[in-house]
């Protein structure tokens, strides 16, 4: 049994003020793996206190200086990739090819940043003045628990080319992984203060960063219910907020689309990470004439997905991350069930043969319409709702029909055609016949699914602030 009995604040690791413990259990095999003890809001505070110290001298640090600690934090991190995948797999259930692409991505994170700053000018012209670009200040990073290591490592890699000090909330659910990744950024030797990161609950810890005036801004990924409470209470001490937030993501396939290879892209889409993913492409709309084809093309490819122990390489869906987060799973699929939706494949209850862990079904619905529950909310498991469109413009009409719009994909034969569909869908991002990242790309949502962007460019700017120094 292992225990996390320590925070990081102020360059080392201390006992929390926090009494609190919780447990933390492997989705898999539904054992408790571990123990923890949660920090408090005076716990929060002492990590915002030597966030706020140490700012002026790492506001003033070269960029350079900050490079070369982003190399560092790289070679850090990448020295436990096999590490922190193995941790994901067990803590968090990730399949073993998922987490070893987390692991790897955590670390060139920093490289990303690293070759963002190296071209980026913190002094311009424009007009008659100068303009330069200062850090923002103290920065909370709130970290989801479907993503830990990816989500800490991408925030704090801009942060600290800002030369933003900062304050980690990762959640409680994988303090495991948090723990991995913290013991690495602490090989890499920043600055004490520089850097703190602190365990507890959303509405303890989460509650003191967005009300503390010490705090200048909140980068926060999660729920987008959990968003607009974080906004509502940062707008007391009007602080700069950027949200990346729940989605209901389109897939278009177009009628000139290769669809052998497109389904069973689109249904990776839509099962990433065991369909636990913001972005997921739970939305597909096809032709209305190609219905009985894709329904076919996806009976095909759901079968041959291995549902089970994620440590197995051949296994594409693994278990839900937690108890409760399987029981919201399973009430969608009972609800698209009830609301007359055509189940294709999947639905309620265990996979075959697996009789414990949080596991679900691959799910995929057809005839559903764009008012169903299913179609509408964030189910965030492995349920895909196909829907059909009679032409292109009634495709792009229902894609947009959502309250979300952080992600989308389309297919088609027609590269400029479907450049142009991908152009009039609103959403933050839109991949065309692709379902690879690009991480110097800016990160965000339309709608509800947030504001703000990171990666890249857009996203060190999130933690820098104009200052117009006008005159001769």
């Amino acid at each position: 049994m292992r225990r996390i009995e320590q925070l990081y604040i102020d360059g080392g690791f201390v006992k929390p003020h926090g009494t609190e413990v919780a447990e933390l259990i492997n989705p898999t095999t539904e054992a408790v793996i571990a123990t923890l003890i949660l920090a408090d809001a005076e716990d929060t505070r002492r990590a915002i206190a030597a966030a706020k110290a140490a700012l002026p001298s790492f506001a003033k640090s070269t960029k350079e200086e900050r490079i070369a600690m982003l190399k560092r934090l790289n070679e850090a991190v990448l020295a436990r990739t096999d590490k922190l995948r193995d941790i994901t797999v067990e803590e968090y259930g990730g399949p073993l090819s998922r987490a070893t692409w987390i692991a790897q991505y955590s670390s060139q994170a920093f490289l990303d940043a690293a070759q963002t700053l190296e071209s980026y000018d913190f002094v311009r012209r424009m007009g008659r003045s100068s303009v330069v670009m200062e850090p923002v200040g103290v920065s909370a990073l709130i970290i989801p628990w479907n993503s830990v290591a990816g989500t800490i490592c991408s925030k704090l890699s801009m942060a600290i080319a800002a030369g933003c000090t900062v304050v980690i909330k990762p959640s409680e659910l994988g303090a495991l992984q948090a723990q991995v990744v913290t013991e690495a950024l602490h090989d890499a030797g920043l600055p004490p203060g520089v850097l703190n990161v602190v365990n507890g609950r959303g509405d303890v810890v989460g509650g003191e960063l967005a009300a503390n005036p010490d705090v200048a801004r909140i980068s926060f990924t999660g729920s987008t219910a959990i968003g607009k409470v974080i906004l509502h209470t940062a707008t007391e001490t009007m602080k700069r907020v950027s949200l990346s937030l729940s989605g209901k993501s389109p897939t278009i396939i177009l009628d000139d689309a290769n669809f052998a290879e497109a389904v069973p892209m689109a249904l990776n889409a839509a099962f990433m990470n065991n369909g636990q993913a913001c972005i997921a492409g739970t939305r597909l709309f096809v032709p209305e004439k190609r219905l009985p084809e894709v329904i076919e093309l996806v009976e095909k490819a759901v079968g041959k997905m291995k549902v089970g122990d994620p440590h197995d390489k051949e296994t594409i869906i693994g278990p839900m991350a937690n108890s409760r987060h399987l029981a919201r799973v399973q009430r969608y699929i009972s609800i698209g069930l009830k609301e007359g939706a055509t189940l294709v494949t999947g639905g309620e209850g265990r996979p075959e043969g697996l009789d414990r862990g949080y596991f679900v079904k691959p799910t995929v619905f057809a005839n559903v319409r764009n008012e169903m529950t299913i179609a509408k909310e964030e189910i965030f498991g492995p349920v895909l709702s196909i829907l059909t469109y009679r032409d292109e413009e009634q495709a792009v009409r229902l894609a947009n029909a959502s309250d979300y719009g952080l992600h989308a994909y389309v297919f088609s034969s027609n590269v400029p055609r479907a450049n142009a569909v991908a152009a009039r869908l609103e959403a933050g991002r839109v991949m065309v016949n692709t379902l690879q990242n690009d991480a110097l790309a800016p990160f965000g949502g339309y709608k509800q699914s947030g504001f703000g962007r990171e990666f890249g460019l857009l996203g060190l700017e999130s933690f820098l602030e104009p200052k117009a120094i006008i005159g001769d």
